[in-house]
């Protein structure tokens, strides 16, 4: 089993960022600012939708790849920690998935 996480490639994503935008794909996408970062995880996210009503596991799995690493890099455009969000998970379990929904205002 592998002890690549969502922490590790985050890490590899702020590495990225400092690399010059010839050399790192990360960071020529994050010199294209936030909104072209999050039209690539929209785009990838619907990639991953697609895959996954058609039934596809193998390139679901690549998709889902896709999503994880643009989601980070979209985080990153918009200055918001990975941890900051894993904080947010982890305060939603501990209530169940309708309660929390319903305690959500608006």
């Amino acid at each position: 089993m592998t002890d690549f996480t969502l922490d590790t490639l985050n890490e590899i994503i702020a590495s990225r960022s400092e690399e010059a935008t010839e050399k790192s794909y990360t960071a020529s996408l994050l010199a294209k600012g936030s909104e072209k970062c999050a039209k690539k995880f929209g785009e990838e996210s619907v990639e991953a939708v697609i895959a996954a009503v058609s039934g596809d596991k193998t390139e679901l799995t690549k998709e889902a790849a896709d999503v994880f690493y643009h989601l980070l890099v979209m985080l990153k455009s918009e200055g918001v920690e990975l941890a900051s969000v894993m904080a947010e998970l982890e305060n939603r379990t501990t209530q169940s998935g309708h309660q929390e929904k319903a305690s959500r205002k608006g």
